[in-house]
């Protein structure tokens, strides 16, 4: 037998892997090829020689003995390949086929759970609705029961009980005559003799003041409504006492303080016992005390409430926030604004436009308001402007100019150039990030130079067209009415541009651009519209104030029912004076209004009284020793309008320094009346009113507590005169004035005089009434004033310069000769605010 006899195939030998099936024949001693058997394939492997596999040995490829017939290296290598990959595909097949049998497994499970849960759900949804159809059955059986129920007048529903009484009247025999019986008449007839009797009593004679006061004979009668009453509650008793209704449980909104009656009124409930549970918790309240949310959140549960706790701010939820869609939104007028320096023709220009005169009933021609105008331009195009002061003091005023404006002409005077309000103009306007046109006005004159303002305007970063820049400039003249026409066609292109739009159906959305108080109108306020429009009626709320569009006028005085986005009217039915500035919402209902505006009013108090009051110990001991050095200039101030009003009060902030100030004591809108008189009187105070006067009785009781009263219609003027004012609180100012130099040549002791010495004028003169200092090496030793000054034996009032004096000091003996005297006067200055 050959050496390959005997020896295991390949494939079983070693351990080795054993899938498959292997087949394997001998003939003979001769080496027949092993036959591998798979499941997808049959691979036939030459079987090795005695030296391969796990043995050891050589392997068929390198021991050509036992290399089975026919069979390359090649070939073997290529079927053992083969066979490999077999086996790894069939492993990997096996893996998948558990993965997917475990996925079919979570699913049966998820479905099976799936199924358990909603059988559950429709078991406890029938038990629900068998419970419910059974409560409803028993509350129709007890409605039922209720409705039949026998009243108290019928017989009684006992039989026996009927036998027995009428054994009892068989037994007493037959009933006595009517004449033997006392006449004891019916109790309607009692009731009714006794009713006819109080009714002669009460009828009877005059009513006394004893009789009115003791309740009358009769007492107090009771009225057909209580008897009323009282006879249904008779009829639903004896229908079975009546079926009580279902509590109806509600939400409560509660904030963080409220009125017990508001309480009882949102639970509905009755405010007596609201009250009595309020007693029975230990708090001795009455209807109308004020109790705290957690307080009243134990009321709302023992009655059987929700409560909805809201904070004080929920109360501005009700203005209408919502987004306006794309198809309601319409072009609207762009909203100009005028701004520039002061007296640079930005009024004259907007009345070349306008065709009007208003620079005529300015006083000092200058603006003192902010103006709003509509202008329909030649083309048709509706342009709403808005013209600012251009003062200084109305720097808050051309800010909110600002705010509500789509455009800003920026106008500056030819001749004029770049000035500081221009400046001021231009940063708002940068603020706002609205787009700017320059204007250079007054063309017309000889010294106009408009490479000058565009050049000028180069340094505050404003880039004309001229100047390879994106902001037009137009070269106007409101004289002559040059460029008129370019300026409103820019305008019209920057408008274009912008693609202003709004959305008229919805509630209105502004804001006041001015308010005053008007003698015959009340408050007034100038509203901007900006969104949405404003009706006749509409119940709004601006500011810390509310109220009910009485009546609206247009820039020309016309009486208007509506006005649309872009549109400015003045609006009439307001409760108070607002701030100009303030945003205008329209609400659905007055409550909410006045809500809203008591809210905000509060909040403002809160916030003023924050900020006035000294948070620390060391911060309030430090205010009032602050406050000790610090002269003070209290006044009053009434203004015709509310913007003028805060341009004035402003303007007094800024004057003073660390040693006086101006403190405005109050400040509003409309005439001097007697109280402002009262309040100046108690302070010490002038009233200054800007464009308004006193009444009668402000006049005369001014000139009767000696209160001074000062009108002005210019800013500036009342600004320089306040500023003067206060300028005297000043102290006055000490300034030396060196007037001579002595020098001391000998010191004599004069008996009774104490030190004496013998000095030579070296510079100036020496006055007995001037103030001198001892110098010593040139270091002041003493400062005083002299004693005495003598030529010889005289006392003169002054030595001139080279001749010799006598000089004592008072109360100073310590001197010496070589001494110094340096003489010198005192002068006071008078300061001035800057």
């Amino acid at each position: 037998m050959n050496d390959t006899d005997g020896k295991k195939p390949l494939g079983l030998r070693g351990g080795g892997p054993r899938s498959g099936s292997v087949k394997q024949s001998f003939s003979h001693g001769r080496t027949k090829n092993v036959v591998v058997e798979t499941k997808r394939k049959r691979v036939v492997v030459p079987k090795p020689g005695a030296g391969g596999g796990a043995g050891g040995g050589s392997s068929p490829a390198t021991d050509p003995s036992n290399r089975p017939a026919g069979i390359s290296d090649a070939e073997l290598e290529r079927r053992m390949k083969a066979l490999a990959a077999a086996k790894a595909n069939e492993a990997q097949e096996a893996r998948q086929r558990e993965a997917e049998e475990k996925a079919r497994e979570e699913e049966r499970e998820r479905r099976r759970q799936e199924a358990e849960e909603k059988a559950r759900e429709e078991q406890e949804r029938a038990e629900a609705a068998a419970k419910k159809a059974e409560e409803d059955e028993r509350r129709r059986k007890e409605k039922e029961e209720a409705k039949n129920k026998p009243k108290p007048a019928e017989a009684p529903a006992d039989p026996a009980a009927a036998q027995a009484a009428e054994a009892r009247g068989a037994k007493s025999g037959p009933r006595k005559p009517d004449r033997e019986r006392v006449a004891t008449p019916p109790a309607d007839d009692r009731n009714a003799r006794n009713k006819a009797g109080r009714d002669d009593n009460r009828r009877s004679g005059k009513l006394t003041v004893n009789q009115a006061l003791t309740g009358g004979e009769g007492g107090r009668q009771r009225s057909v409504a209580a008897m009323k009453r009282k006879q249904e509650r008779m009829r639903q008793k004896a229908m079975g006492g009546g079926d009580s209704r279902e509590k109806v449980v509600r939400d409560v909104q509660v904030p963080e303080a409220i009125v017990v009656q508001e309480l009882a009124n949102r639970m509905a409930e009755r405010v007596a016992d609201v009250v009595k549970s309020l007693m029975n918790m230990g708090m001795m309240v009455t209807q109308n005390q004020t109790i705290d949310q957690d307080t009243a959140e134990l009321i709302i549960e023992e009655f059987g409430h929700n409560i909805v706790r809201v904070s004080d701010s929920d109360v501005e939820q009700v203005i209408d926030t919502v987004e306006d869609k794309a198809e309601d939104l319409m072009n609207r007028p762009p909203v100009v604004t005028i701004m520039g320096h002061v007296d640079h023709g930005k009024t004259s220009l907007l009345d070349a436009i306008r065709n009007a005169k208003v620079t005529a009933g300015e006083a000092g021609g200058i603006t003192q308001h902010i103006g709003a105008y509509q202008v329909k331009t030649d083309s048709g195009a509706v342009l709403t402007f808005l013209d600012t002061p251009g003062h200084a003091a109305f720097t808050s005023m051309r800010a909110r100019g600002a705010q509500v404006t789509d455009i800003v002409v920026l106008v500056v005077a030819a001749d004029d150039s770049v000035m500081p309000q221009t400046i001021e103009a231009i940063n708002h306007a940068k603020a706002a990030k609205v787009p700017m046109i320059v204007a250079i006005n007054k063309m017309d004159k000889p010294a106009a130079d408009a490479n000058r303002v565009r050049t000028e305007l180069l340094q505050h970063e404003v880039i004309v067209e001229a100047m390879s820049g994106d902001v037009q400039d137009v070269e106007v003249s409101a004289h002559t009415g040059q460029g008129l026409d370019n300026l409103l066609e820019a305008i019209a292109l920057q408008a274009e541009i912008l693609e202003l739009k709004a959305n008229p159906k919805r509630a209105a959305l502004g804001a006041v651009i001015e308010a005053q108080l008007d003698v015959g109108r009340g408050p007034v306020a100038t509203v901007l519209v900006q969104n949405g429009t404003l009706k006749q009626g509409d119940i709004f709320v601006v500011g810390e104030q509310w109220g009910k569009v009485r009546a609206m006028e247009n820039d020309h005085g016309e009486r208007v029912k509506v006005a649309g986005p872009s549109v400015p009217v003045e609006v009439l039915g307001l409760n108070g004076t607002p701030e100009a500035g303030d945003v205008l919402n329209v609400v659905e209902t007055e409550a909410q209004a006045r809500e809203i505006a008591e809210y905000r009013h509060q909040a403002a108090k809160d916030k003023r009284a924050a900020a006035g009051a000294a948070t620390t110990l060391e911060q309030m001991m430090a205010k009032a020793k602050a406050d000790e050095n610090v002269a003070e200039l209290p006044i009053l101030v009434k203004a015709d309008v509310q913007g003028s009003a805060e341009a004035i009060v402003q303007a007094m902030e800024k004057i003073g320094n660390d040693e006086v100030r101006v403190r405005v004591l109050h400040y509003g809108v409309g005439a001097i009346t007697e109280t402002d008189v009262g309040l100046a009187e108690a302070s010490g105070a002038p009233v200054i009113g800007f464009n308004v006067r006193a009444n009668a009785s402000a006049r005369q009781s001014a000139n009767q507590k000696g209160v001074e009263i000062r009108y002005y219609s210019v800013i500036y003027d009342l600004v320089d005169d306040v500023k003067a004012a206060a300028s005297g609180l000043l102290s006055a100012e000490v300034r030396e004035k060196f007037i001579g130099y002595a020098e001391i040549k000998e010191v004599f002791k004069v008996s009774n005089v104490g030190k004496v010495a013998g000095c030579l004028v070296t510079e100036g003169v020496a006055r007995r009434s001037a103030g001198v200092r001892l110098l010593r090496d040139n270091v002041v030793i003493h400062e005083g004033t002299l004693k005495t000054l003598k030529r010889f034996k005289d006392e003169v009032s002054e030595v001139i310069s080279g001749q010799e004096c006598g000089m004592a000091f008072e109360n100073y003996d310590d001197i010496r000769p070589k001494d110094v005297i340096e003489i010198f006067e005192r002068e006071e200055v008078e300061r001035t605010l800057d």
